[in-house]
């Protein structure tokens, strides 16, 4: 019999964001290297452990109109079906119809931070999506409609006591419907995600960021793909003096 333990084995990927997050904490004094830092924990787990369908970094978020989002720390996007990913020293700009989420990622949780996350999701959630029918072998599909952008935070620690109770999702749920957050984890505490009736519920102990890793990739497969992108309705800023 195998002596291989998937209990293990899913405790142990979330010890190692948890060590490293807290790390980032522990090892650089300066505000913005630490951000920097937290965001790139989050993006590697992502990157490692989500679909290879998917693809995840730090973007800015661009429509046909050309009006672009606030920069996103962390960005869930396609790249199988998706063209026009650019990046310019070290800095992507990524069409909105990729978009499958969207996250802040800080050390720690707090009403300002809550703040700058629905402004982020809100920022992206308001660019316009195209939308084509897409040509199989049995002919057209409709246009799909645009789905939902999951918007979300990423923490290690929190300022509340408790840190993830009543006074996190009193504030969550009063959110705007553009900027509401749908998902997110503080590692050190637990995880949270929006229901099917639009409230915030909680789930603290455990391991919550291998906890958050599979909800959030349950919530991936709920929306399925992209809307096929309208790349002509992009192309037209070539020929618009």
């Amino acid at each position: 019999m195998s002596k291989w333990s998937l209990p293990e084995l899913l405790a142990g990927l979330h010890d190692k964001v948890e060590h490293s997050l807290n790390q980032a904490r522990k090892s650089f004094a300066h505000p913005g290297t630490k951000g920097d830092a937290s965001e790139a924990v989050w993006v590697e787990l992502l990157n490692t452990y989500l679909p290879k369908r998917y693809q995840v970094g730090t973007a800015h978020v661009v429509d046909n109109h050309g009006s672009f989002s606030e920069q996103i720390d962390v960005v869930i996007y396609d790249r199988q079906y998706t063209p026009l990913i650019f990046e310019m020293h070290g800095i992507k700009i990524i069409p909105a119809e990729s978009v499958y989420a969207v996250f802040e990622a800080k050390q720690t949780l707090n009403a300002p931070h809550v703040g700058y996350a629905r402004d982020k999701a809100a920022s992206v959630r308001q660019l316009d999506r195209t939308s084509l029918a897409v040509t199989w072998l049995g002919g057209k599909s409709e246009p799909k409609k645009p789905h939902w952008i999951l918007g979300g935070i990423l923490t290690f620690e929190s300022d509340w006591t408790p840190p993830i109770g009543k006074t996190m999702t009193d504030l969550l749920d009063s959110a705007p419907d553009e900027s509401l957050l749908d998902i997110g984890c503080v590692a050190a505490h637990g995880f949270f995600g929006r229901n099917w009736v639009g409230q915030t519920v909680v789930t603290t102990g455990g391991k919550p960021a291998t906890a958050f890793l599979m909800e959030l990739i349950a919530r991936l497969q709920d929306i399925g793909t992209v809307p096929m992108i309208d790349v002509r309705a992009y192309a037209r800023w070539l020929t618009e003096s």
